[in-house]
């Protein structure tokens, strides 16, 4: 495809590194030179400097035939103007925004082709929010992502020894729980990947990919370490965009405490969080955190702006008592170099919101895109269509299908309809509902199946694409 990127920011930067990896023809645009350049040295694409909202520059980075545009700056009015001129002028077919306000989620009739042409738009700051609260939903998980519109759950889990599968084959699961179906789709052991079958043996320190029917995940990830105990005292360092949002959702739920270093911003969140304590001060100040019993913390989050603030924060945080701790960090590298270390989980927010922008972006129809270790591995969501002859997996056996090594079916959700009575008139009526399947070997797949792949590396995903996709026969 052929790829305008507006904004070399953490998002538009972390977007060009993922589109590029796969042999997409990529244009970045911003008005930082210094930015561009160290982009242009690392990545193979295009540069060009100047504002993404002036018809001149689109033109320069070759809007007329390109395929896609990603509006992913700073500022909501260029996107969405760029957005608007790339439909006018230059008639681009699919346009994306990124969106930071919340207004704009009031009014979508604003986004439509009458108005600011967004076919798409994403609020990173809203993802890693929402993000943030499966984590704080699961304790003990280093990762928790939804499928099928929630149906299914996928959790990474840090396997610990005394967990009732911890030492045993993997196929002790299906004895040790009893009427529920769920699959270990991989195992990541000293950074290799292990995609295992029964015979493998879970070991202490194991990273452990795990998925079930949502209401099952728990119970499946019982067997690998004792759950934590729930959250209860949670402190937010950052009012930011990510920090007051998550208060805002968390606030009725939980004992929260903010502290953000602005006094200007810390009175407009005391003055529009209701049960939030709102505290003035510097997150690394170790009288602060003492003062304010960081001991007693079930939660630390370190959202500011500042990755070193953050992880010294955490560090703090975490020697003084804290139960556990998450640190966003927007450096690649940094991330890296302090995951599985005193602080439990490094989130990048570029890693976390680049699904939504790749499911646009993957050929066929994928619904959903998911970054797993820091953008080593990938799962996806796949709507399968067609039939025998025009697709390459309907009507057959996963066995039969030939998916390359290292891939997995993981999961299929499946719409199917059930004959309900309604006892008043005694009518018959059909209701439709989504089964999950965790599939075997002889499971076939169906028309219209949502089918999730796991990729133990990113250099299969392109594989998997080509084998999900319609073949020209299929009108």
């Amino acid at each position: 495809m052929k790829i305008i990127i507006l904004g070399a920011g953490q998002v538009g930067s972390s977007v060009a590194e993922n589109l590029v990896s796969e042999a997409n023809d990529i244009t970045v645009v911003d008005t930082d030179v210094e930015r561009l350049k160290a982009m242009q040295d690392r990545l193979d694409l295009r540069v060009v400097v100047g504002n993404g909202a002036s018809p001149q520059v689109m033109r320069q980075a070759g809007a007329e035939d390109a395929d896609l545009l990603i509006a992913v700056t700073a500022s909501d009015q260029t996107n969405l103007c760029a957005c608007r001129i790339a439909q006018t002028l230059f008639n681009l077919p699919t346009r994306i925004a990124r969106l930071r306000s919340l207004d704009y989620a009031d009014y979508p009739q604003l986004l439509d082709d009458d108005n600011f042409a967004v076919d798409f738009s994403i609020c990173p700051e809203q993802e890693v929010t929402d993000y943030l609260e499966r984590l704080i939903a699961f304790p003990e998980a280093l990762q928790v992502i939804e499928f099928g519109k929630g149906r299914v759950t996928m959790v990474a889990v840090r396997a610990v020894g005394g967990g009732p599968l911890v030492g045993l084959q993997v196929k002790a699961m299906r004895e040790h729980l009893k009427g529920i179906d769920a699959r270990i789709a991989a195992i990541y052991r000293r950074n290799n990947a292990i995609i295992p079958d029964g015979n493998t043996v879970i070991e202490p320190g194991d990273e452990v990919f795990c998925l079930a029917a949502s209401e099952h995940i728990r119970a499946v990830t019982a067997e690998l370490r004792r759950l934590d105990k729930p959250m209860r005292r949670i402190m937010i360092a950052g009012g930011g965009n990510i920090g007051y949002r998550l208060a805002s959702s968390l606030e009725s739920r939980y004992e929260l405490k903010l502290i953000e270093h602005s006094r200007l911003r810390a009175e407009f969140l005391s003055s529009h969080l209701h049960k939030t304590l709102v505290l003035a001060g510097d997150t690394t100040d170790e009288m602060l955190l003492e003062a304010e019993n960081i001991d007693d913390m079930d939660l630390y989050l370190a959202l500011t702006n500042d990755d070193e603030n953050n992880i010294m924060s955490s560090l703090m945080a975490k020697r003084m008592g804290a139960g556990r701790v998450v640190a966003l960090i927007n450096r690649k590298a940094y991330v890296d170099l302090v995951q599985a270390g005193a602080i439990d989980i490094a989130i990048s927010p570029a890693q976390v919101s680049i699904g939504s922008l790749l499911a646009h972006v993957r050929r066929g129809d994928v619904v959903a895109v998911h970054s797993l270790r820091r953008g080593a591995a990938e799962a996806l969501e796949l709507v399968v269509h067609g039939d025998r002859k025009t697709s390459k997996v309907i009507g057959r056996r996963i066995e039969e299908i030939g998916l390359p090594e290292g891939a997995l079916i993981a999961a299929i959700v499946r719409r199917s309809e059930m004959p309900v009575t309604i006892a008043l008139s005694e009518q018959t009526v059909r209701e439709t509902h989504d089964m999950v399947i965790i599939p075997h070997h002889d499971t076939v797949i169906e028309p219209e199946d949502h089918v999730i792949v796991f990729c133990c590396s990113k250099r299969l995903v392109a594989r998997v694409e080509r084998l999900f996709q319609v073949g020209f026969g299929f009108l």
